[in-house]
């Protein structure tokens, strides 16, 4: 059996530095194929090979969608496939998130997680009793049976920026135990959290040859121990990443540094001073910052916004990331929003987290809008977000020549980016 997997493109945020990391979904989607499935793979945001010459021949196409703002590329894709008689399958977050409306573009639409599961559907296919629905959702899958990703269908020079290897995704648990206001993730993965046995984690993390990781976890800070156990886990393979939350606990800060942890990402909600004191303990442990601000709330106001902006200065950030409240589906935020009548619009196309798409309660959807671009340029005024980036990596770097893991020259990294050498004032001596 042949099958095209495709992940389709979608509209980058205006203004940001734009590069790809390898999609997660699609390598677990792979690695649960049965065995004989030849399985070519085409990421439109990186593959400049035209995606319906593609899938000429295939005997299926499956779309894997992680994002809103991709469901409309991936259904008009489905569309134009369909009318070549190729049949479709769609899976992914997004598909989770839009699954009525994918339904009207699918041949069968599969939701949950793969694991276990594939070999039926394919069996299905072959037999022509292929359902239009395949349900997981409520039925998770035995956490053991989730291997090693299969990395192996990328084609690892689309995922260079300026010359730099991005990092490759990994996971240690699923599920999350918190329910934050507008997140989908206990919709999708459940409030169970469920970590993946140690024997798993050092199994996929030693079949990982690139040294830079992203441990897409939704946050690290679910079990003190099982924290511990993990970075413990960790250290052997040199590994230097970076992820969601850590637990603010000085042994797990500990080991976190030990195993490798480069920099997370941190919420910063307010100006207090638990935000203050919880970068300086990263800090202090040798772990980067970078913050994740989430503009829009009813509680903020634009004096507030305004507040939250110069705080971010005052706190020695590394890195911060901005983005507006979205009602995606499956979240409380947008329940409340449609019964109070304050979304303004649901086309997909716009749901990038960069658009205001509500009526804020404090002020003017462009107000809010102008504030977000105001944020990004404040914050980035006097070192832009791509000097920003490029210390992190130097820090990257420096551990892995430490190590003797690094597999590049620094020299050469810097002229990629910059196109020339950097100064004395640049590198900070």
């Amino acid at each position: 059996m042949k099958i095209e997997l495709i992940y389709p493109r979608w509209k980058k945020l205006e203004g940001q530095t734009t590069f790809h990391l390898p999609p997660h979904g699609p390598v677990v989607m792979a690695a649960a194929l049965p065995p004989g499935v030849e399985l070519d793979f085409l990421d439109e945001n990186v593959d400049p090979r035209d995606a319906l010459a593609a899938c000429e021949g295939c005997d299926l196409v499956c779309i894997s969608m992680m994002l809103t703002s991709q469901v409309k590329r991936g259904w008009a894709l489905a569309d134009q496939l369909r009318a070549r008689g190729l049949r479709v399958l769609f899976g992914g977050i997004a598909s989770m998130l839009h699954a009525e409306e994918t339904l009207a573009h699918a041949d069968a639409l599969f939701l949950g997680e793969v694991e276990g599961r594939l070999g039926a559907v394919l069996e299905d296919l072959a037999h022509g009793r292929l359902q239009k629905v395949y349900n997981f959702m409520q039925a998770h899958p035995p956490i053991e049976l989730v291997g090693p990703a299969r990395r192996s269908i990328l084609r690892d020079e689309l995922y260079h920026h300026k010359g730099v290897r991005m990092v490759d995704l990994f996971h240690a648990s699923r599920g999350c135990r918190f329910k934050c206001y507008p997140c989908a993730v206990a919709y999708l993965g459940g409030r169970s959290f469920r970590p993946r046995p140690m024997a798993r984690v050092a199994e996929e993390l030693a079949a990982i040859p690139n040294g830079r990781l992203f441990v897409v976890d939704n946050s690290l800070a679910q079990d003190k121990e099982w924290e511990k156990e993990l970075f413990r886990t960790m250290i052997p393979f040199k590994k230097t990443w970076c992820s969601h939350t850590i637990e603010d606990d000085d042994e797990v800060l500990a080991l976190a540094a030990q195993a490798g942890a480069w920099y997370v990402y941190q919420a910063v909600f307010d100006t207090s001073d638990f935000i203050r004191q919880r970068v300086k303990r990263y800090h202090d442990h040798g772990i980067a910052v970078e913050g994740t601000v989430l503009l829009g709330l009813d509680d903020q106001t634009e004096d507030s916004i305004r507040r939250l902006i110069d705080f971010l200065l005052e706190i020695d950030l590394d890195l911060a990331e901005f983005t507006v409240l979205t009602p995606f589906p499956h979240t409380k935020c947008r329940d409340d929003l449609r019964k109070q009548k304050r979304i303004l619009s649901d086309d997909w196309d716009r749901y990038t987290a960069g658009e205001v798409v509500f009526q804020p309660k404090h002020m003017s959807p462009a107000r809010l809008q102008e504030l977000y671009h105001l944020a990004w340029e404040t914050f980035y005024r006097d070192e832009p977000q791509s000097m920003k980036m490029m210390k992190l990596l130097q820090r990257a770097v420096a551990r892995e020549r430490a190590l003797g893991t690094y597999r590049g020259r620094r020299r050469d990294l810097v002229r990629q980016s910059f196109g020339r050498e950097l100064t004395d004032e640049e590198r900070g001596v």
